[in-house]
């Protein structure tokens, strides 16, 4: 059976809340009751909850992590990045998700209120920018990743999204590819709108297919595309979920990848290098992503003042045999 705090009170003959000053060092108790309580701990095996211990002294040294779903195909990295981050600190991480919606937002509120982690990093689920913004207003240190083009007002950590669809742009007229379609995700997301503006600004005369980031969504507008018998020579997807649907599309009408349609996706997840031809795509550098706000966060609760814009990390593109 377990020893608890009671069980030291009783055989030390004190209250459990001197037990608990003892524990954590408070100092209102005089030496010898001390002595004694920390000798029956020792007697009795007594070991203290490490979280019990952090609140009573104002920090339960536990960062949250608040993520939409971890069925998102970059969230393993990004969660990587964070975990590795927090346990060089010696902090512990509590993960949230959003995956039965108004509920699981009211199962971290309630661990908000019983001051269960001292600060919070997130992924935002849909929804939910204005509750984390009383929160933040509220006195609860949050660090955002992917910001969405929301820009709020507690800090975050970005890529270049804009650059990133320059560089498919680039990448694509270099190679003389001067019919493009895009396609993008749904365009009320920042990151939807960067992409896309970046891609602009090289090649402007493109035709857009606003997807949904799934694979079905990208092979049903590919297949519509042809079916259509619109004219291109080049496919740009906003990820590269969707372009693996792109691929499948094209592989089924028997359009060849790249000699008839180059195709170039966004993230580079693990999949990219294994689609038939492997995939060219703008690299999210989601691990160091984790990382970066993770060390933002640690920083802010050890007293250092976060920056005021967000951190901005660079993407990268990578060329593979969809677009030599």
């Amino acid at each position: 059976m377990r020893v608890t705090i009671a069980d030291v009170a009783r055989e030390a003959g004190v209250s459990k809340t001197t037990v608990s000053r003892v524990i954590n060092t408070k100092g209102e108790v005089d030496r010898v009751t001390a002595a004694r309580v920390r000798e029956v701990i020792a007697q009795l095996g007594y070991v203290p909850s490490s979280g019990a211990v952090g609140l009573a002294r104002g920090s339960s040294r536990t960062v949250g992590m608040l993520v939409p779903s971890l069925t998102w195909p970059w969230m393993g990295e990004l969660l990587q990045g964070v975990v590795d981050t927090v346990e060089a600190a010696d902090y512990g991480l509590l993960l949230f998700t959003c995956n039965r919606g108004a509920e699981s937002v009211q199962r971290f509120t309630s661990q908000v209120s019983a001051r269960a982690f001292d600060g919070l990093v997130v992924v935002e689920p849909e929804n939910t920018l204005g509750h984390l913004t009383d929160l933040h207003r509220d006195g609860l240190p949050i660090v955002l990743i992917d910001d969405r083009g929301h820009h709020p007002a507690f800090p975050s950590v970005v890529t270049t999204n804009h650059e990133g669809g320059a560089s498919a742009a680039r990448h694509l007229l270099a190679a003389g590819r001067s019919r493009p379609v895009v396609l993008t995700g749904p365009q009320h997301f920042g990151c939807v709108r960067d992409r896309l503006g970046g891609f602009r600004s090289v090649l402007p005369d493109v035709h857009v297919v606003e997807g949904d980031f799934t694979e079905l969504g990208g092979r049903l507008a590919m297949e519509q595309l042809l079916s259509e018998g619109v004219a291109f020579d080049s496919v740009f997807a906003h990820n590269d979920i969707s372009a693996t649907g792109v691929l499948r599309a094209l592989r089924t009408a028997g359009r060849r990848v790249p000699d008839d349609v180059a195709v170039v996706g966004f993230d580079d997840i693990p999949m990219a290098e294994h689609t038939e031809p492997p995939l060219t795509t703008v690299r999210q550098p989601t691990r160091r992503m984790g990382e970066t706000a993770a060390r933002m966060l640690l920083s802010h609760l050890g007293g250092t003042p976060v920056p005021d814009g967000p951190a901005v990390l660079p993407t990268e593109l990578v060329v593979r045999r969809s677009a030599p």
